[in-house]
């Protein structure tokens, strides 16, 4: 009879090397250290805190920079629409910088703009303190729109636009453009004063704007700034961007209505638009997904 060598089973083989002597113990600093190494320490809540705050100020600035900003409204020369004055909490308006690099401003859009280099008169002037530290505070706060900004930044409506010919009044007291009197609901004529100051015609150039405060008779505009004429026109190189949205005060929430005082169509439908296209983008989007989808599965099924 032949003996024939036994090899441990697969249990023998699969327990080889976890003895009781090849477990870790207790107190083992080899042991222990691979625990360590294992396990991830976390960071406190206070050591996040300022890494989050630097991100949200960097992603804010990086916003208002090249996409929106918050401008404070200083002035009444837009009321009723925007509402500001001398020493009051103004509104804060969202103002879209991207919109005017696909396209140009019209007629009727509200616009924050640099104040020319013709215009001779400023309706704001930034009240800073005279400390250092406090002055550097509000600088910061008004590039997120919580204080009056250090620059002269302009905000009015576009009335006519390069090409076109403007002047003041027919006989029911309207500007007239191209020979059209306007229809201009927003409007706003202070106590008693309800009769625009007449000013003769103006043909504006390719590349500039005439714009007119709402507040009619309380707005130092095209009319009257570096004298009138050539000199109250805007370059359209000088526009930040579109006012959008009334943001502060919550009181004031709403949108900055730009209704085309040239047209007696309405803008009623046009918030729908880009919901309207959507849903047209939607269809061929789903339709095409269908067809890669089965294509690939197609090719699956060959292989």
């Amino acid at each position: 009879m032949v003996d024939v060598a036994r090899s441990g089973d697969s249990r023998d083989n699969e327990d080889e090397g976890d003895g009781p002597a090849d477990q870790d113990k207790p107190g083992d600093p080899t042991t222990s250290g691979r625990k360590a190494k294992g396990k991830k320490k976390q960071r406190s809540f206070w050591k996040e805190l300022p890494i989050l705050i630097g991100v949200a100020l960097l992603l804010t600035l990086f916003i208002q920079t090249f996409l929106a900003r918050v401008f404070v409204i200083p002035s009444q020369s837009m009321e009723e629409t925007l509402h500001g004055c001398p020493g009051c909490y103004g509104d804060r308006v969202l103002v879209d910088k991207l919109v005017y690099r696909f396209g140009d401003p019209e007629p009727g859009e509200v616009v924050v703009f640099e104040r020319p280099s013709t215009w001779n008169e400023s309706e704001f002037t930034a009240d800073r303190s005279s400390n250092g530290f406090v002055s550097w505070l509000q600088d910061v706060g008004a590039a997120f729109g919580l204080a009056s900004p250090n620059e002269d930044d302009v905000v009015k409506r576009i009335i006519a636009v390069g090409g076109q010919t403007v002047e003041c009044c027919d006989e029911q007291n309207r500007v007239v453009v191209d020979g059209k009197p306007l229809d201009e609901p927003y409007i706003y004529w202070g106590p008693g004063d309800n009769t625009q100051e007449p000013f003769p015609p103006i043909t504006v150039p390719e590349g500039m704007l005439w714009v007119l405060g709402d507040n009619r008779n309380g707005s130092s505009d095209s009319r009257y700034q570096g004298g009138g004429g050539e000199n109250g026109l805007v370059p359209v190189d000088n526009v930040i961007g579109k006012a959008r949205y009334i943001v502060l005060p919550p009181s004031r929430w709403r949108g900055v209505g730009d209704h085309n005082p040239q047209s007696a169509v309405t803008n009623a439908a046009m918030p729908f638009v880009p919901l309207g296209l959507g849903f047209a983008a939607a269809f061929p989007t789903v339709w095409l997904g269908k067809r890669v989808r089965r294509a690939i599965r197609s090719t699956g099924v060959r292989k």
